[in-house]
Order: structure tokens, then C-alpha cells, then sequence
């Protein structure tokens, strides 16, 4: 017996990919509904070797589903997850609104599935930011072994972490730039993305840090470990799909980088490819359309006690978003949920 399953904002970037993981993966599923606000209503969107046609999630009655995957943002989800949660449908959100709510899991099924029994306290789980998510996978099994003191990341993440809008603006300004007269002013981005990298994701904080770094220390704390610091400087890169991390870990024993690949090697979630030789490591562009998070430039840091220097590379779209929350829902439904039934 399958599960009944909503996906609200089934016509944007994550929605169409929860989709699309969601019948790769053979997620047990009786029924599905794709759900979208009223200006997409009746949009067709795939799943599988199937066609369906967008609902109003506006008028739609959540009781007698199971679960619901929410892709549409902090202001729609705001409105329409508590009542998903109240006609007793389990939401999985992959917005940040609330992520940061001490009695809502926040979950990276690799890291801390012990967390989904905690969706009682709501009826709703957080699905983590995309920054976060690969970097704690590839932490969690090093953190097992020596513990981690300290981490300081700079991410290069993909425009498609900032939807369909972004992803069009850096195709339009690429083209311009090879057609004298069609150059493209920024709309999306504070300034030109193609060709260059802009040190500004979200919104700035009074300590001169944006939203998304703060995001990544807060997240990676009640994912991982509260006495984990972190520090991160977050850059948006000319790339559709795809986020990258330089990670600089500092451990509380000595871990030796041969011993820190063969634990990664081994780790659930994770694929090391790790040559040093050129072209022996991952870029984004390898890793679209992929699950693992991959590892990559292993290496000691000499200029601190315990250092390990590291190369994460994601699709942000799948582990980063949309993969995650199916593997949320693929946790829920082993330990806790049986179809039609919420306890």
C-alpha cells in the first residue's frame, strides 16, 4: 500500500525535480496531486511516465494525505503548511521559515535522521539550505571520528539556487555579451553575474554577514553539533546548476587526509574522486542530474593543528533541495508513517 502525496509549487525548479526523484526512486506512492498558485493552474508537469495537470493549492483540502513536499517559499508556505499540518498531512518544507524553530526537525538524512520522530511536535519538517546540505553530509562522517572544532567554508553556488528568474538572467547576459547592443542590466542580482562572481546572497546582517552565511552557521549547529564553529563567506558564480564549497576544517585529534578519503569513501551519501592529477577532482557541471555529494582535492592544512582542506561539489537542485526532502519522506515513511495514518 503507497502513501498519497501533494507537491506544492510542482511547476517551479524543485517542485518539477521532487517529481522527478520522487519516481526515480520508486517513492510508494497510491496518488499524487501537483499543486501550483492560480496563475499556473493547469500546467502540465511530469511524473515519471505520467502527465499531470496543476491544482489550486489555494482551494485544496489536504485531509487523507499523507505527506506534502513544499517548494513554494517562506510567504505562500506561511499560509498554507499549518493547514496541511492541521487536516493531519505530514509537510516536509524546503523554504527557510522554519528551519530555525527549535520544536520543527531540521533534517539531512545522512546526519541526523534520528530528528524525524520530532515531526509530531508540528506535523512539519524543515528541509536545510543547499549550502548546508552537502557540507554536512561530507562533515558528519569526520566529525564521527576526530571531531570537528571549527570549519571556515566559502561556497560558489549556481544562480539556479536562486530560481528560474536567475538562471534567465545570466542566459540573457551571456548572450549579450557576444551580441554588440543586447548587453542586459541586472534585474535579480545586485550586479552583472555573467562573467564575474558576486560575494552576496540574501539579505546583510548588522555584522556585515548576509542571511546565507548566517544560514550555514546556525544550520550546520542544529544539524550537526552546537559547539561547532563555523564561519562562511557565500558567492554567487556564473553557473546554472551546481554549488561548490572550499571547506577548511579544523579537528579536536589528528586526522591523516588518507584516512579522512577512506572514511569519506565509505560514507552514506557521499562519492570521493579524488586524483591529483589534472582533471582529477569534480566540477558542477559533472555533478547535474546526480544524487552524491562528491569530495574532492583532500589534502592536510599545515597552518593549523588538525587541518583538513576539502572540495564539495553538489547538484543543488537534487541533494541541496529536492533529493533531500524525498529522502525526508522515504525516513518518515520507514519509522514512522504508515499510508493514510498519522499518529
Amino acid at each position: 500500500m503507497g502513501y498519497r502525496v501533494a507537491v506544492a509549487g510542482a511547476t517551479g525548479n524543485v517542485g518539477r525535480e521532487m517529481l522527478n526523484i520522487l519516481a526515480e526512486r520508486e517513492f510508494p506512492v497510491d496518488e499524487i496531486v501537483a499543486l501550483a498558485s492560480r496563475k499556473s493552474l493547469g500546467t502540465e508537469v511530469s511524473f515519471g511516465d505520467r502527465t499531470l495537470r496543476t491544482r489550486d493549492l489555494d482551494a485544496f483540502d489536504f485531509e487523507g494525505w499523507d505527506i506534502a513536499l513544499f517548494a513554494v517559499g517562506s510567504e505562500a508556505t506561511k499560509q498554507y503548511a499549518p493547514k496541511a499540518a492541521r487536516a493531519g498531512c505530514v509537510v516536509i518544507d524546503n523554504s527557510s521559515l522554519y528551519r530555525y524553530e527549535p520544536d520543527i526537525p531540521l533534517i539531512v538524512p545522512e546526519v541526523n535522521p534520528d530528528a524525524i520522530e520530532g515531526y509530531r511536535n508540528r506535523m512539519i519538517i524543515a528541509n536545510p539550505n543547499c549550502s548546508t546540505a552537502q557540507m554536512v553530509v561530507a562533515l558528519k562522517p569526520l566529525h564521527d571520528r576526530a571531531r570537528i572544532r571549527r570549519v571556515v567554508v566559502a561556497t560558489y553556488q549556481s544562480v539556479s539556487g536562486a530560481g528560474k528568474d536567475a538562471m534567465d538572467e545570466l542566459w540573457d547576459q551571456t548572450k549579450g555579451k557576444y551580441v554588440p547592443g543586447q548587453e542586459v542590466a541586472p534585474r535579480k542580482f545586485t550586479k552583472q553575474i555573467a562573467f564575474n562572481v558576486i560575494p552576496h546572497i540574501d539579505s546583510f546582517m548588522e555584522d556585515g554577514s548576509t542571511r546565507e552565511e548566517w544560514k550555514m552557521v546556525v544550520e550546520t549547529k542544529k544539524i550537526l553539533d552546537p559547539s561547532i564553529r563555523v564561519t562562511a563567506t557565500c558567492v554567487r558564480v556564473p553557473v546554472f546548476v551546481g554549488h561548490s564549497e572550499a571547506v577548511n576544517v579544523e579537528f579536536e585529534e589528528f586526522l591523516d587526509e588518507d584516512e579522512a578519503r577512506d572514511i569519506l569513501r565509505e560514507a552514506p551519501g557521499v562519492l570521493v574522486i579524488d586524483k591529483r592529477e589534472p582533471g582529477g577532482y569534480v566540477t558542477p557541471v559533472e555533478c547535474v542530474g546526480e544524487y552524491a555529494t562528491f569530495v574532492s582535492r583532500i589534502r592536510q592544512d599545515p597552518t593549523v593543528e588538525n587541518g583538513l582542506n576539502l572540495w564539495v561539489v553538489s547538484d543543488n537542485l537534487r541533494k541541496g533541495a529536492a533529493l533531500n526532502a524525498v529522502q525526508i519522506a522515504e525516513l518518515l515513511a520507514e519509522r514512522c508513517l504508515s499510508p493514510a495514518t498519522v499518529a
